[in-house]
């Protein structure tokens, strides 16, 4: 959950959008961790599996160069290639 401590808005772990403390969905806790929600499916969703929308997610490589290494792993079932 992002804190805007200005503003006092929060995102959405669900569905990415921001919302205040003033929704009308009743936040959850989880693990000493308030979360707020834009709507009740959210809600439900995130409490049905916290652990899927808290894990931090790895970064997808871009440009020419990530595509170049995402083939080359590609090519040597992830091995790092060798000259003998």
């Amino acid at each position: 959950m992002t804190v805007n401590d200005n503003k006092h808005q929060f995102v959405d772990l669900v569905c990415q959008m921001e919302v205040t403390k003033d929704s009308k969905v009743p936040a959850f806790t989880f693990h000493s961790k308030t979360c707020y929600f834009c709507a009740e499916n959210c809600r439900e969703e995130f409490i049905s599996d916290p652990d899927k929308f808290l894990m931090d997610k790895p970064k997808k490589r871009e440009g020419l160069w990530a595509r170049y290494l995402d083939r080359l792993n590609k090519a040597t079932g992830g091995k790092p290639p060798s000259c003998h």
